[in-house]
Parts: C-alpha cells; sequence; structure tokens
C-alpha cells in the first residue's frame, strides 16, 4: 500500500515520497489511520520501525488545517528522553511538513541556549518537541501555553521513565488540555509504562509491531571474550582495523569511560570522540556532525546520549561494556543496520558477565554466537560457541565410582586422609570397627580440677 492511499494530505504524501520512501512499514500501516481518525494510541514498536513518521504524519495532516483555538502556543507536543532524538524529530517534522505553508517546528532541550528558546516560544509555533527537564523550566516560568495544544506525543515512554522522569511527564500533562488526543509509543506496554499509559489516555486502541526476522537477520551478533580490561582494548583495536569497517559506535558504561576510551583511540590514529551526557549541545552537535559528514569514524558514546542517532554509515556497534539492561542492548545494536544495510554488533564480555548474555538471548530471542580471534584468545575457556540460549547442557555421563567421568568425580578419587582425621567416603571403615585408629581417652572433667569434696556434679547444659 502507497502513502496515498492512507488518507494523509497531498503535500504530505508529495513530501514522504520525495524523501524517498514509497512503502509505510508495519506500524505506520496501523498508526496512521487510527490517528487520523483521532484515537488514543498504546504502540509498542522497537527501534527502526518508522514509528517517528508513524505518529508525525498524522499531526502535520490536522495542522494543514486551520487550529480551532486562538493563541501562541503549539497545537503539537513531543516529548523524547535525548536532545538527540528531540532534534531527529523536529528534522523529521521539518522535513515531512516542508510543503505546508508557515509551519514552524521548535525543539526545546536541556544545553542549548535558554533565550533563544525564549525568542522562539514568544512567536507562534505549531509543533514544539522538547526533552522533559528543559520544558518544565520553561512551564514554571510561564513562557508555554498548551490553551490549543490538540495533540500529545510521548517518544520512547519507557526509556523516560527509565531516566526518572515520570514526575516531570505528569506535571507536564497535568497543564495539557482534557480534550487531547495522546499517542504513547514504547518497547514495551507493560509495568509502569503500562499504569502510565492507564492514567493519561482514554479508551486507546493498541497497536504492537513485533520485529520482523528480515529486520533481524541484517544485523549479525558475536561476542568476544575477553580476560581482562588490556585483553579487552587489544580486541577492541582488532575490530576498529577490519577493512569492512566504515564507522563505529563503540558503547561505555559511564561518561568517564567514554572519555577515557576516546583519548586511548585517538593515541592509536583513530578518528574517535566522544559523546555522552556532559557535553553542551554545541559540542554534540559538532560531534555528530563531524559522524555524518564522514570525518568521524569512531564514536564512543554512552546510552543516553546514542538514543536517536541515525547515520547510515554505521557498519559496526561494539559493546565494549555491556548494557545493565536487555532493552539497552536492542538500542544499542539498532545504530547500525540502518536503511536496509548489513551491520555487525559485537560484544566484549568478561567471563563474570555470562548471566547478563543468557538475559539478552532471552529477550531477544536470539542466540549470540561467541567468536574466537585467532591470536586474541582467552585465557580461559569460553563456555560454548553456539549462544546461551534457552540451551541447556546435557548431563554428564556418571562414571562407575558414582561421579562424573573426566570431572574429577568423588567416586574416580583415592581415598585420601587429611592430618590426623580418617579416611571418608565409601572404602572408609564403618564407624566402630577394629580397623579404626585408636583414639587417646578423653579426660573428663574432673580429670583437670577434682570438684571439691562433697560437691554435687552438675551435668553439661551445653552453654
Amino acid at each position: 500500500m502507497a502513502f496515498a492511499k492512507l488518507g494523509l494530505n497531498p503535500q504530505l504524501v508529495r513530501a514522504v515520497e520525495a524523501s524517498g520512501y514509497t512503502e509505510p512499514t508495519a506500524v505506520q500501516l496501523q498508526a496512521i489511520p487510527a490517528a487520523l481518525a483521532g484515537a488514543d494510541l498504546l504502540v509498542s514498536s522497537q527501534t527502526g520501525s518508522g514509528k517517528t513518521a508513524a505518529f508525525m504524519l498524522p499531526c502535520l495532516h490536522n495542522l494543514a488545517t486551520p487550529a480551532k483555538a486562538q493563541g501562541r502556543g503549539p497545537r503539537v507536543l513531543v516529548l523524547t528522553p535525548t536532545r538527540e532524538l528531540a532534534q531527529q524529530v523536529t528534522k523529521a517534522a521539518d522535513t515531512y511538513g516542508k510543503f505546508i505553508p508557515r509551519l514552524r517546528c521548535v525543539s526545546i532541550v536541556g544545553g542549548a541556549p535558554f533565550g533563544l528558546q525564549l525568542k522562539a516560544l514568544s512567536q507562534p509555533v505549531d509543533v514544539v518537541v522538547a526533552t522533559p527537564g528543559r520544558l518544565i523550566d520553561h512551564l514554571e516560568r510561564g513562557r508555554i501555553d498548551f490553551s490549543r495544544l490538540e495533540t500529545l506525543i510521548l517518544d520512547e515512554a519507557d526509556r523516560m521513565l527509565d531516566m526518572g522522569f515520570i514526575d516531570d511527564i505528569e506535571a507536564i500533562i497535568a497543564k495539557t488540555p482534557a480534550t487531547r488526543q495522546t499517542m504513547l509509543f514504547s518497547a514495551t506496554l507493560e509495568g509502569v509504562v503500562g499504569r502510565l499509559a492507564c492514567r493519561v489516555t482514554r479508551d486507546a486502541k493498541r497497536i504492537e509491531i513485533a520485529t520482523a526476522p528480515e529486520l533481524k537477520a541484517k544485523i549479525e551478533q558475536r561476542i568476544h571474550f575477553a580476560d581482562d580490561l588490556s585483553h579487552k582494548s587489544r580486541l577492541l583495536d582488532h575490530l576498529l582495523r577490519d577493512v569492512d569497517m566504515t564507522q563505529a559506535v563503540v558503547f561505555t558504561a559511564t561518561k568517564r569511560a567514554a572519555d577515557d576510551l576516546s583519548v586511548q583511540l585517538r593515541g592509536q590514529g583513530f578518528a574517535a570522540d566522544a559523546l555522552h551526557g556532559d557535553m553542551n549541545q554545541r559540542e554534540r552537535n559538532r560531534t555528530l556532525d563531524s559522524l555524518r559528514r564522514g570525518h568521524l569514524r569512531i564514536l564512543v558514546a554512552t546510552d543516553v546520549a546514542a538514543r536517536g542517532i541515525d547515520v547510515p554509515g554505521i557498519s559496526h556497534v561494539i559493546n565494549f561494556d555491556l548494557p545493565r539492561q536487555a532493552e539497552d542492548y536492542v538500542h544499542r545494536i539498532g545504530r547500525t543496520g540502518r536503511a536496509g544495510r548489513e551491520g555487525l554488533a559485537i560484544s566484549l564480555v568478561s567471563h563474570f558477565e555470562k548471566r547478563q548474555v543468557r538475559d539478552i538471548e532471552r529477550y531477544t530471542s536470539q542466540a549470540i554466537t561467541v567468536g574466537v580471534i585467532p591470536g586474541l584468545e582467552p585465557k580461559a575457556r569460553p563456555p560454548r560457541t553456539e549462544g546461551f540460549a534457552d540451551k541447556r547442557r546435557a548431563p554428564a555421563p556418571r562414571s562407575p565410582g558414582g561421579g562424573y567421568a573426566g570431572k574429577g568425580g568423588y567416586g574416580a578419587q583415592a581415598q585420601r586422609s587429611y592430618g590426623d582425621k580418617p579416611a571418608f567416603g565409601r572404602d572408609a571403615p564403618a564407624k566402630g570397627s577394629a580397623d579404626r585408629r585408636d583414639a587417646a581417652p578423653r579426660k573428663s572433667y574432673s580429670d583437670d580440677r577434682p570438684a571439691p569434696a562433697g560437691a554435687k556434679r552438675r551435668a553439661y547444659s551445653g552453654y
């Protein structure tokens, strides 16, 4: 089905086709008609499924008609967890709405000049894309008016809740009209996300899009076991020198680690830089622009900073540190394999992180291949090579002696004595037998300290 058959404004269809898209994705096929009908939506879809267009196209369709209420405040509000994702959504709104006259989209995010945002909000605006924290700052100063707001979108709601924005989100929603249309997009609709959805929507239509197998197949996943940090660094150096690597995102667990690793890689001759939440907006924009232009080959990033990065040239995603949650793993590897390309996702795993690997495999329903690089093999033997997911290890054969063959079982061991203790096991003599070592008679209490004449002996009470 073409976009023209979804009931969208012809100017939007023209802009979408000019962007190179001809067929809507699964989430767009279901969400766009429901949103055009005015229904509240709860949508579960993974990164790369086309959800931005799924909510932005129907919003822009409504903006092509005059507003019902007067004012200068936005008609559409999009909340996102990070600055990068907010900028990506704003760019999409400008791209799809370029043929709509006098359309104004404003991005309100932390790290950007506050004065410029105040100036932008002082003029009539149609779409505001914001992070919750900075939007609260403007709300508290009375700089933004929601009196004519028609549509509220919570993009990546699960991530915003993980980042602790629940209070800000509820404070923002309390300022919006009760007549608004609400669309919530999330990787999952269970737990705290589901409870929030019930509070902020009315008779919402639920749409759940499973990740298509052909999309999964475009990203090859692999793990390499590392004995220590030095071994992990040597593995990373080898992977980044792969001739097939065009651009890579290397994920670390902390901002400090991202800075340190980027400095290390530059010292090894790589065009590398860091991206994390402590950088101001100008630095972040400059780094991302260098990545998009191809001047930067390696981006060392944290989870939050990398949300919303859409650079088709990223061929490799390398988890220098495993994510704390399996959901973050999916978002990480989604930075590669974009726009129909193939990608490679490699995780450098310490031996004590096997449980985290199993959690990821259960979450993705995919086994991850264990790879070994000749000359960089781990000293500790990896458990196996075919992945961890839902595979139960067959029991080892029992030895005739009752232990496990090849494992040094109890039955295969010769009986030993420990110091002056008797041998143990099934060949040990029975208790009280004649072969038992003769023990010296135990002294009684009275042998050490005779009781006074006439004193009665007290029974031992156990204390």
